[in-house]
């Protein structure tokens, strides 16, 4: 059994998945850590997604909450607010197309309970035969280059700084959670960045993934929204 932990899953227009998400997450929740709780956030979805959570939370046999954001804020916005809304020590977030399988979950967790780490992070880059289904070769490549300047533009040791699958000991990282500001994809990087900042310890972990059709993120616009949070994140920190 896992120790109680608060899984935050933001969405925004997932009414085609959301409902398998929470099934599988509720039911890995009872049989592995029933003294857990899942927090859905609804990041402003303009489709059936809050409708579909709030249906799917009735019958849980765990601790449930859904938060609402109106108007859409951002991915950055939906986790931070779940994470601090969190009533458990330890908060892990995951995308809602569960790209990470939730057996990948004690890898994260236990190193935070055990007192080893105070951020656990999931990782494409460290181990790429735990990738399943790649996704398409122009996006993979693109994540290797943003990768690589994210280390450059920020000096973070990590690799992969955006797998959506990520652990915090909350007591410890709640100045962070406060103090972040970017409310949109490289939210991730902030995270880390002000973590790395403060001195607390961080494990970059190798977790199996998958890639799922359906992702929110735009490969051009918000690839160039992303470079310009973290080119301007390191001067206004």
């Amino acid at each position: 059994m896992l120790p109680a932990f608060s899984i935050v899953i933001p969405c925004f227009n997932e009414e085609a998945r959301i409902g398998q998400t929470l099934r599988l997450t509720l039911d890995y929740l009872a049989t592995n850590a029933p003294e857990s709780e899942l927090i859905v956030v609804n990041d402003g979805s303009t489709d059936a997604t809050g409708g579909i959570a709030r249906e799917e939370l009735k019958s849980a046999q765990v601790a449930t909450r859904l938060l609402e954001n109106f108007p859409n804020r951002g991915k950055g916005a939906a986790v931070r607010s779940g994470l601090l809304a969190a009533r458990t020590p330890i908060g892990l977030f995951s995308d809602a197309d569960l790209s990470t399988p939730l057996e990948e979950t004690p890898k994260l967790i236990e190193p935070i309970a055990n007192g080893e780490v105070d951020i656990a992070f999931g990782s494409r880059a460290l181990d790429r035969s735990l990738i399943g289904v790649h996704q398409p070769w122009q996006r993979e490549q693109a994540g290797r280059i943003f990768n690589l300047l994210v280390r450059l533009a920020t000096g973070l040791p990590f690799w992969d700084t955006q797998c959506g699958f990520k652990a915090f000991r909350l007591e410890t990282c709640l100045p962070v959670l406060e103090t972040a500001r970017i409310e949109g994809f490289a939210f991730d990087v902030e995270l880390l960045y002000l973590a790395h900042r403060a001195g607390l310890r961080i494990r970059e972990i190798p977790v199996s993934w998958n890639h799922a059709e359906g992702s929110k993120v735009s490969f051009f616009r918000d690839s160039l929204s992303m470079l310009r949070e973290v080119i301007t994140l390191r001067g206004s920190t």
